[in-house]
């Protein structure tokens, strides 16, 4: 094991899951457990493992937080604003998937409720997740139409 005197950011990842529907688009958000921003929505992430790849990271902590499997996702940007975690330094690579349709997912792990919210109607959002999900609906969702 190396030792370095030098700070190191902590890395996360936060998955986007969305649906078109007459919402006219739906993202599966989480009710945060813990603190920071206890009881705040907030896309469903956290921090990766040693030994995992970031997108097999985000497929498992999708899973764990919503009950919701998936194999495969695409990744959309890195967030890196200094101030962004008010538990320090924290770097995150996003990633998405688009359903068919909405599909059942209950909260668990840190998160105690998972839901559906359109993209247009947000309920109060933890971090800069709120951020995350305009920009991607502004570069994903809006420019296909």
């Amino acid at each position: 094991m190396y030792s370095y005197r030098y700070p190191r950011p902590a890395l996360t990842v936060d998955a986007i899951v969305y649906v078109k529907d007459t919402d006219p688009f739906s993202v599966l958000l989480i009710r945060r457990g813990n603190e920071p921003f206890k009881g705040k929505w907030a896309l469903p992430g956290g921090f990766i493992e040693i030994n995992e790849l970031l997108q097999e990271s985000c497929i498992r902590e999708l899973r764990e937080e919503t009950g919701v499997g998936l194999e495969e996702m695409r990744q959309f940007r890195v967030y890196d604003s200094i101030d962004r975690d008010p538990r320090g330094r924290t770097i995150s690579v996003v990633f998405y998937a688009e359903l068919e349709s909405r599909c059942n997912a209950e909260g668990d792990d840190d998160a105690d409720l998972a839901g559906w919210f359109s993209f247009s109607a947000l309920p109060p959002m933890a971090f800069d997740h709120k951020q995350i999900i305009l920009d991607f609906c502004s570069e994903k969702i809006l420019k296909k139409q």
